[in-house]
């Protein structure tokens, strides 16, 4: 039997507002970047060699990071929890449903340990970055800029399969529980279709 049509839009309010959280904080890091590095790199007349380093480094930034990084793992992991939290909802998580999806809150220790090693890293590298010149900085920022955006494309194209009971091959790593990667994202969507969810046909 499903739940009444009040519960299935506090499940879709709760996955949405989780996801298109993460979706918003990087859509300001690609506009303030992007924005930056347009700014230079039209000021800029660049060197031959300063044009084959943007065009090695933005080929590179795209495959490990906005593939690798954000469509094979990041992007699916996101979209996941977000399920998982929609189906075992706690109000502080519901609260920071952004930060929980992200893993920074109410993962298992390895993965609280990876993410915050990650934003360590990522502080780290920003801080290097805004000591290199003018030219090289805006070549830096315009791969991850486009890296961002590729990944961003990603997870919401994850979170329509998501919604759609589409397996994503990923575990929401949440302590304590063993759920399987697809877990309630079947009972999710069609509930959400029976409460005229935003993807109905």
């Amino acid at each position: 039997m499903s739940p009444p049509a009040g519960e299935q839009r506090r499940r879709l309010a709760v996955v949405l507002w989780g996801v298109l959280g993460v979706v918003a904080v990087l859509i300001e890091a690609i506009y303030r970047l992007g924005t930056m590095a347009a700014r230079v790199l039209t000021t800029h007349t660049l060197t031959t060699g300063q044009l084959i380093l943007l065009a090695a480094w933005t080929v590179a930034i795209i495959y490990f990071e906005g593939y690798r990084g954000f469509q094979q793992r990041f992007s699916p992991r996101v979209v996941a929890r977000a399920l998982h939290l929609a189906e075992h909802r706690r109000p502080l998580h519901v609260a920071l449903a952004p930060l929980y999806c992200m893993a920074l809150l109410h993962a298992t220790r390895r993965r609280l340990i990876a993410t915050w090693a990650l934003i360590a890293g990522i502080v780290a590298l920003i801080l290097l970055v805004r000591q290199m010149p003018p030219p090289y900085r805006a070549i830096v920022d315009a791969g991850v800029a486009l890296a961002l955006a590729w990944g961003t494309v990603a997870m919401l194209v994850d979170l329509a399969r998501g919604l759609a009971g589409r397996p994503l091959g990923i575990a929401p790593d949440v302590p304590g529980e063993a759920p399987t990667p697809t877990e309630g994202t079947e009972q999710l969507a069609r509930q959400a279709v029976q409460a005229g969810g935003p993807y109905d046909p």
